[in-house]
């Protein structure tokens, strides 16, 4: 025969609590201690926050400070020659490479042998070794350097018949001003 479960006691908070199961009672007291440390935690993050707004507000104030300030600036003297130096270094990263090889590129024929490239930033000069077979082919390279954009003015510098070459080709030079833009 089964155990009949009969009660009579009216409906109470104390029965309720007398016929609770274990494990509601294990599961109540794991959620109150997880509300407790997110309590905690909570209440320590918001400490840190004032601690570092606090100390924001410090970092403010001694910048605004530092700021107000009159600086005092050092008087650095370089020796003639270390300018020089800088100012050349200067100027060789300031060329304007890519425009004067493409310039250079653009009028260039097959015919023509382009040997060094010299550029003189301070005067904004390019000076060309070239070789070539004949008189014409040099003359028609200058004359298509002249039509180049980049350049403001060409002129023909120097050239002489190459005797050591078996071919005996013709080197020149040309100087070469280009614009600024």
């Amino acid at each position: 025969m089964k155990a009949l479960n009969i009660d009579f006691a009216p409906a109470s908070v104390r029965r309720t609590l007398f016929h609770t199961h274990p494990a509601v009672w294990l599961l109540a007291a794991g959620a109150a201690l997880l509300c407790a440390s997110a309590a905690l935690a909570g209440w320590q993050m918001s400490k840190q926050q004032q601690a570092r707004a606090a100390e924001l507000e410090q970092i403010r104030q001694r910048a605004a400070a530092l700021m107000q300030r009159p600086r005092e600036v050092t008087q650095v003297s370089i020796a003639p020659a270390q300018a020089q130096f800088v100012n050349g270094a200067i100027g060789q990263l300031n060329l304007p490479w890519r425009e004067l090889q493409d310039a250079v590129a653009a009028a260039t024929p097959r015919q023509i042998a382009l040997l060094a490239l010299e550029p003189e930033p301070r005067k904004q000069l390019l000076k060309l070794t070239a070789e070539a077979r004949s008189a014409d082919d040099m003359v028609t390279y200058v004359a298509q350097l002249k039509q180049q954009e980049l350049f403001a003015s060409v002129t023909l510098l120097l050239h002489e018949i190459n005797e050591q070459d078996p071919n005996r080709p013709l080197r020149f030079q040309v100087e070469a001003i280009w614009l600024v833009r």
